[in-house]
């Protein structure tokens, strides 16, 4: 195993969240491939964590002054083994492509663990949407789709939304590909309601992080009510997230964005939490503002000096990562344990890095990995995809019950994949285990390609 996380390294230089990644994947099968010379002889690891395809192409596009600018966009095919390629669009600054293979790499088996046919995939530019107007920003998706239309569909790619891309981007996305390709398909999920969307995909993410760590909870006949959680984000995911644990009885009292976070002792209600959905969906603002309408709410502006995130300093009972990748170190888990946390539950994607996630295990925290709680995103993107091909729209009843029961499916999986390989309670071991199994006979199946 060692030999192959060294190849991986040697072969992409510099790419820290992929091998990241990997690393965390090989040290949980290893078991598996002890048990199975099969996958060794095909060389499945070797080939699981190189991608089937690669898309690198710049996108031109002119802002309102008239001025030419140029992106870089990319999509990572990495596995379509069990359905065609399936994840987000991320548009951010730091996209890079060791982040969307890392992305891409998760999104293999968090695909495999909702139980729908959907490989791995991830996409996107470094195009920063703070402080673009509509029209720049739809300039630049257009400009954008005009050459990633040409390489999905919807039996082939279906990508998503992400990190800077919501319900606008994906409308000027599809206008376009719909303009090129002459075909209203569903091609991309996270769509508007009124024209092919699926009603509870906005707030699957967030919501299925809940049912995930209400499941947890569950197996100590315990509950999320008057738990006092830390929700670290303010977007899409967070705010679900937020919006599920308060309707499940518990106490929201952070939430945050790359300026800074809010510590709101007397819980984020819903009326304020109304307010933070305004503030950021609609006004597009900072969260600081939040404590400007709050008084009673504090605003701690954040410091890249310190060697810890204070959000993570707070008395709580459960912690939901919802912002970005390794936005919690060893000292921020340890602080969390300090302060009473006994559950993590991961909205965003690795938000925990390998030092975290080994204080976390070595105090017996309940640990729910990325992979596993935040797959109810893609799994209602997948709802999406199938009611896209039948021409219907489920009620918002039906929906949710979808939802929580691929959660709820999720979680019996992972735990029974970890005690079948000598890990009992462990979520990361058995959410790796679970989906590598399913992808990799898949990929026996179809033979070497």
């Amino acid at each position: 195993m060692t030999d192959i996380l060294q190849q991986v390294k040697d072969r992409d230089p510099g790419e820290r969240e992929f091998h990241q990644a990997v690393m965390e994947v090989v040290e949980s099968v290893q078991p598996v491939l002890e048990r199975n010379p099969e996958y060794r002889k095909a060389a499945v690891m070797e080939r699981i964590t190189e991608p089937e395809r690669v898309i690198l192409f710049r996108v031109p596009w002119v802002d309102d002054q008239g001025q030419v600018r140029v992106n870089r966009g990319f999509r990572i095919e990495m596995n379509s083994a069990i359905g065609p390629y399936k994840g987000g669009l991320r548009f951010h600054p730091s996209v890079n492509l060791s982040i969307l293979k890392f992305l891409a790499f998760e999104q293999i088996f968090k695909n495999a663990l909702t139980t729908l046919s959907m490989g791995g995939g991830k996409g996107g530019s470094d195009f920063d949407p703070k402080g673009k107007s509509d029209l720049e920003v739809m300039r630049f998706c257009q400009s954008f789709m005009t050459e990633l239309a040409r390489h999905i569909g919807p039996d082939t790619d279906v990508p998503a939304g992400d990190i800077g891309v919501g319900a606008r981007e994906i409308g000027f996305l599809f206008g376009q590909y719909k303009r090129i390709c002459n075909e209203f398909t569903g091609v991309l999920t996270g769509k508007s309601l009124g024209w092919g969307g699926s009603l509870i995909r906005p707030e699957a993410t967030g919501y299925g992080s809940v049912y995930f760590a209400a499941e947890m909870l569950t197996t100590k006949s315990d509950s999320l009510e008057g738990k006092t959680c830390l929700v670290s984000g303010s977007g899409n995911v967070a705010q679900y997230t937020a919006e599920k644990i308060i309707e499940l009885g518990g106490k929201v009292v952070t939430l945050s964005d790359s300026s800074g976070y809010i510590y709101d002792e007397a819980g984020i209600d819903t009326a304020k939490l109304t307010f933070a959905k305004r503030l950021k969906n609609v006004r597009r603002g900072r969260i600081k503002e939040y404590a400007e309408k709050y008084p009673e709410a504090v605003y701690i502006e954040a410091d890249a000096a310190l060697d810890h995130n204070p959000l993570w300093n707070h008395k709580a009972d459960c912690a939901f990562p919802s912002a970005t990748q390794n936005e919690i170190n060893a000292k921020d888990a340890q602080n969390m344990i300090n302060n009473g946390v006994m559950l993590v539950s991961e909205g965003a994607n690795m938000p925990s890095t390998p030092e975290a996630i080994n204080v976390f295990i070595a105090n017996q925290v309940f640990y729910a990995p990325g992979k596993a709680a935040n797959a109810g995103g893609v799994a209602t993107s997948g709802l999406e995809m199938a009611q896209n091909s039948m021409r219907l729209s489920w009620p918002r009843e039906e929906v949710d019950s979808r939802l929580q029961q691929i959660m709820k499916s999720i979680h019996a999986t992972c735990l029974d994949a970890a005690a079948e390989y000598g890990h009992p309670g462990n979520y990361m071991v058995g959410a790796n285990i679970a989906g590598f199994i399913k992808v990799v006979n898949a990929m026996l199946d179809q033979g070497v390609v």
